[in-house]
């Protein structure tokens, strides 16, 4: 059957049944034996929680919750920030008719018979359908084709949902019909409020249960973001403490019910100095598997990945130096590469310059040398620069003595006698390179470069 006659609408017929597997019911309050995740999901904006990015006045998405300018949108982001919740109050503010679908187990059959439902519905009741499609990436080229003329005609308005890029995800046809909102994790503070909601909300826990300030950090580092990952671990919490009459659900209730244990690691406090210091000097004394240790600590933790980057940053010029010139390297392109991929898939880079660090051979001369260099410096031994070291690309320089330069090129050797500090610095030796690694070939050239830039003989 082509496409059109498909779509053909026969006026004998009247609305058809909801197909198999779809969801097409009107929202209804959820039963007490649904998820808490369910049961606590936002009935209005109001209670919408984080994404305020996107719900601030005046937004696309808040004036599309609240009924105007409706249009089909593609909500992109990780699990558990909204984007269901989103589709739903889209469906009660338009005053549609909210269908939802699967993209794991809904083929192309069951995409235009909804699409045909929703066109009869149209004609013989004037219902207009919202259409939620979850992990619409997980469609392919052709189930996604399927949707393109009832999204242009508005047969349906699609709200779409994905946790990946719809640019390399969602075909272009479908992208240019559609507005693409990005929604991001849950912070902290959301995940909290969440929390503290469901505790005392009567479709929640109704307050018959407190927590512990221990177990809510606790929630809300294994929550990562994810507001549904916060409620079913609350619920289980919640289950494990009312078997044993207990009325508050402390940390050990909580490790025992999710079964990951808890990191006593505070970003704000002590532990942060406590854990981020033994990190460092594990590397500094080359125990690799210390340092893995308090990298893992500070990674399960919650530490910003970023932080963790820089500190391996100054190390590699602090600890190792030129004993190993290619550690800043690794360094930097670990920092970069959790910029670019982000967590979890950047603690393989940030694991891979610990290793190197730890492993590579040890030399602070780099630091001692600039800190010499600064304590002469503050102590005001700077002094003029010598005259041959002088601009004298200008007219005058000459005149003002700025000549006199010897081009070190000019010798075979590439280093010829000259002066190049000020005169009060003359013979200062900041730079002392030591016998570890790329420094011992260091240790026996830099004291013959002096000799010759000084023209020292012996």
């Amino acid at each position: 059957m082509a496409q059109d006659e498909l779509f053909t609408v026969n006026p004998d017929l009247g609305p058809p049944p909801e197909p198999t597997g779809v969801s097409g019911a009107e929202p209804q309050a959820d039963p007490a034996s649904s998820p808490l995740a369910v049961r606590m999901r936002p009935r209005t904006l109001d209670e919408v929680v984080g994404q305020q990015h996107l719900l601030r006045e005046g937004a696309p998405l808040r004036r599309l919750v609240e009924g105007a300018a409706p249009a089909s949108v593609l909500l992109y982001g990780p699990p558990g920030t909204g984007k269901t919740t989103l589709a739903n109050l889209v469906s009660i503010a338009t005053g549609r008719r909210f269908v939802a679908m699967s993209a794991l187990s809904a083929g192309v059959k069951e995409v235009r018979g909804v699409i045909e439902e929703a066109r009869r519905r149209r004609q013989y009741n004037a219902e207009n359908t919202v259409l939620f499609i979850d992990e619409v990436h997980r469609f392919s080229k052709t189930q996604q084709d399927a949707l393109l003329g009832a999204v242009e005609d508005r047969t349906v308005l699609l709200v779409a949902a994905t946790t990946e890029n719809p640019s390399f995800s969602v075909v272009s046809p479908l992208l240019s019909r559609s507005l693409v909102l990005q929604l991001r994790p849950l912070t902290d503070d959301d995940i909290v409020k969440l929390l503290e909601r469901a505790l005392a909300d009567d479709r929640g826990l109704a307050g018959e249960l407190t927590l512990t300030g221990e177990a809510r950090d606790h929630l809300v580092r294994l929550a990562g973001g994810d507001a549904r990952r916060a409620l079913t671990a609350l619920e289980a919490a919640a289950d494990a403490a009312s078997a044993t009459e207990a009325k508050t659900i402390d940390l050990a209730t909580v490790e025992s019910t999710v079964d990951k244990a808890a990191v006593r690691y505070d970003r704000d406090g002590d532990q942060h100095y406590d854990v981020i210091s033994a990190f460092i000097k594990s590397i500094r004394g080359s125990d690799v598997d210390a340092a893995l240790h308090y990298l893992a600590r500070m990674i399960e933790a919650g530490e910003d990945p970023r932080f963790l980057a820089r500190r391996l940053v100054v190390h590699a010029s602090e600890d190792v130096g030129l004993a190993d010139p290619t550690a800043l390297q690794a360094a930097v392109a670990a920092a970069h590469a959790v910029q670019f991929i982000g967590m979890p898939e950047g603690r393989l880079a940030l694991a891979q310059a610990t290793i190197h660090l730890a492993t590579a051979p040890k030399s602070n001369a780099v630091v001692t040398a600039i800190d010499s260099a600064l304590a002469d410096v503050r102590a005001g031994l700077a002094g003029t620069v010598p005259p041959h070291l002088r601009d004298g690309h200008y007219a005058g320089a000459k005149k003002l003595g700025n000549a006199g330069y010897r081009y070190p090129h000019d010798v075979p050797e590439g280093v010829l006698a000259q002066q190049y500090p000020p005169d009060d610095l003359v013979g200062r030796d900041y730079y002392q390179p030591t016998q570890r690694g790329g420094e011992r070939t260091l240790a026996e050239r830099v004291p013959r470069l002096r000799r010759t830039i000084r023209d020292e003989r012996g």
